[in-house]
């Protein structure tokens, strides 16, 4: 949340844990939903990792259900210890069945095609819906900065 008011857009933070998304921003005056996602370092895999699932806790048992578009409009993984952030369209975070991999240094010889969303806070911004504008945005955007290693 610190993040999103050091770069001026308007927070909202819902009260309860039943909506499928963790914060709202007002942008142009366009409401849009935020899930807010921690990714882990595994040390074995060199890589990062988030669980693209939502997770409910009842008495008994956690119960795990996938996204779906209708559920938020962009996804925010934090990767505390670089202290970077990936912004993802709903469209794309959904397709994630299970966890997202996130690859931080240069160990391959083409990108991950979710480095297209590392610091991509300007989808945000722009309130960025119809496919064909997100598409040609990405598609124009500068390459993220890896950490060598």
């Amino acid at each position: 949340m610190t993040e999103l008011l050091k770069r001026g857009l308007r927070v909202l933070h819902p009260i309860g844990d039943r909506l499928p998304y963790d914060l709202g921003i007002d942008s142009r005056g366009r409401f849009l939903r935020l899930q807010v996602k921690s990714a882990w370092f595994d040390k074995k895999a060199k890589s990062y990792v988030v669980d693209a699932r939502r997770t409910k806790t009842n008495r008994r048992r956690m119960l795990r259900k996938h996204y779906t578009a209708a559920d938020f409009d962009f996804a925010i993984i934090y990767l505390a210890d670089l202290n970077a952030f990936y912004v993802m369209p709903v469209s794309v975070f959904s397709k994630y069945r299970g966890t997202i991999t996130l690859i931080e240094t240069e160990k391959r010889q083409r990108r991950p095609r979710s480095a297209q969303y590392r610091e991509r806070w300007d989808l945000l911004s722009d309130g960025l819906f119809s496919r064909k504008r997100l598409k040609d945005n990405l598609s124009n955007s500068v390459k993220p900065g890896f950490r060598k290693g």
